[in-house]
C-alpha cells in the first residue's frame, strides 16, 4: 500500500491523499458542520433566478389558437354581409359571360337575365359561401372545450367572438339564401 505522508506546510501528499473532491461529498443533502448544526446544500447550479419565474410557464393549451379561429369566424361573417373581391370577381365574370352569349337580338328579359341575374346570384352565392364557413368556424370553437382538457374553461373573450361569428354567419346565410332565390331585391319585371 502506498504511504501518505504531510509535508512541512499540512497539505497531504502521495498516492493515499485525498484530493478537494473527494474530501468534500456534494451529493449529501445535509451536512453537520463542527458545532453539530445541520446545513442544508443545495444540489443546483447557484444561478440567481427571480423568484416566481418557474410559475409563469404556461401548464397547458392557452387557447391561441381557439381566439385566432374566432377572429377568423367573425371575420368571415363580417365578408358574407359586405361582399369580398371573390365575389366581385365572380360577378363580373358573369356578366361578362353573360353579354358574351346573349345576341343582341335576344328578348330583354332573357338579357337581363344572363347579364344581370346570374351575376346576382354568383354574388349571393360567395356571400352564402363565406357565411357558411363563418358558421361551421364559429361553431366548431365553441364546441371544442368540450373535446378539450376538462376543467380548463375557455376564455369569454373567445366565447363572444366566436358567438359574433356564428350571429354573422346565420345573417349572412339567411341574406344570400334570399337573394338567390330572388325573393330579396329580386330582377325587375320586364314585361
Amino acid at each position: 500500500m502506498g504511504t501518505k505522508t504531510v509535508d512541512e506546510t499540512g497539505v497531504a501528499t502521495g498516492p493515499e491523499a485525498k484530493t478537494d473532491d473527494e474530501k468534500v461529498d456534494v451529493s449529501k443533502a445535509d451536512e453537520t458542520t463542527e458545532a453539530g448544526a445541520e446545513v442544508e446544500t443545495d444540489d443546483t447550479d447557484d444561478v440567481d433566478e427571480p423568484e416566481g419565474l418557474a410559475d409563469t410557464e404556461p401548464e397547458g393549451p392557452t387557447g391561441v389558437g381557439q381566439g385566432a379561429a374566432a377572429v377568423v369566424s367573425a371575420g368571415l361573417g363580417l365578408v358574407s354581409l359586405t361582399g369580398g373581391w371573390i365575389a366581385t370577381v365572380a360577378s363580373a365574370r358573369e356578366t361578362l359571360v353573360g353579354q358574351l352569349q346573349t345576341s343582341s337580338t335576344a328578348s330583354v328579359a332573357k338579357q337581363v337575365k344572363e347579364v344581370y341575374g346570374d351575376a346576382w346570384h354568383a354574388t349571393a352565392l360567395w356571400g352564402g359561401l363565406f357565411a357558411l364557413a363563418a358558421l361551421l368556424v364559429g361553431v366548431f370553437v365553441l364546441a371544442r372545450p368540450a373535446f378539450g382538457v376538462p376543467g380548463k374553461p375557455q376564455a369569454v373573450w373567445i366565447k363572444s367572438v366566436a358567438w359574433a361569428g356564428v350571429s354573422l354567419g346565420v345573417i349572412g346565410l339567411l341574406l344570400a339564401v334570399l337573394k338567390y332565390t330572388d325573393i330579396l331585391l329580386g330582377l325587375p319585371s320586364t314585361s
